[in-house]
């Protein structure tokens, strides 16, 4: 029975996801900020799949807590085989570009707080020498845009972050896994412009399931924005500066 730690537990994603994993009989330890909602994500799992989840609370940007969040997180699992890490926000671009703090809180949200707590999981996984971790990243962070380079450019620092993560980690045999979702239909999404290309989170997290399965390395979910993305960074930056994309 495989042991997994979910990080953001409560996003329609992950939520999903974690069904997924827990028919296959995988034990898992759901983790999120609200502590009342991570619990009530855990009693309706428990009750779909027939396994028992336990829940848990971590606050990404509290860096110093980090370390004996996942230690506990391990010892009640009874060990740890996995992580995934499904948090982030967009937050607020307009504050984000005009306000430090704003910009900080959204890189915080998005990166640095993976950062450290990835650190912090990889290390148990590669004294193991066995494991998985899947991260699930954005296409916003492939290149810059004007509207949303804040959120972007955290999310393109995890995507290097986790490649380089995943050469090292290669060598003690776990397996790394970078998910760049398109839009899905969430309520991080809703309201905003450029949504049409949108799928349901049960659809993206079967995808990302999937090619977890298939133990692949960089997947883009939906499928096409591997061909949108591709297009986007072909454009020239004397080109693309001036677009509103």
């Amino acid at each position: 029975m495989s042991k997994i730690l979910i990080l953001g537990a409560t996003s329609p994603i992950a939520r999903a996801l974690a069904l997924r994993f827990a028919v296959d009989g995988a034990q898992l330890f759901l983790a999120a900020r609200d502590p009342n909602e991570v619990g009530r994500v855990a009693s309706d799992l428990s009750v779909r799949s027939g396994v028992p989840a336990l829940s848990g609370t971590f606050d990404a940007a509290d860096f110093a807590a980090h370390d004996a969040f996942i230690r506990d997180a391990a010892t009640k699992l009874g060990g740890l085989d996995g992580v995934v890490v499904c948090f982030g926000t967009l937050g607020d671009e307009d504050a984000a570009q005009i306000d430090p703090a704003a910009a900080l809180a959204t890189v915080h949200q998005n990166f640095t707080g993976a950062v450290s707590l990835l650190t912090i999981a990889a290390r148990h996984l590669e004294q193991q020498r066995s494991g998985f971790i899947i991260v699930i990243g954005s296409v916003a962070g492939d290149r810059g845009r004007a509207r949303n380079y804040v959120y972007g450019s955290a999310k393109g620092a995890l995507a290097l972050f986790t490649q380089g993560l995943r050469g090292r980690l290669a060598k003690a045999g776990v397996h790394v896994m970078t998910v760049k979702l398109g839009t899905v239909d969430t309520r991080m999404t809703w309201g905003r412009e450029g949504t049409m290309l949108t799928v349901a989170p049960v659809q993206a997290a079967d995808s990302i399931y999937e090619a977890w399965r298939s133990r692949a390395e960089v997947v883009y979910v939906p499928w096409f924005w591997r061909v949108i993305m591709g297009v986007v960074q072909l454009i020239p930056e004397r080109r693309f500066k001036r677009l509103t994309l």
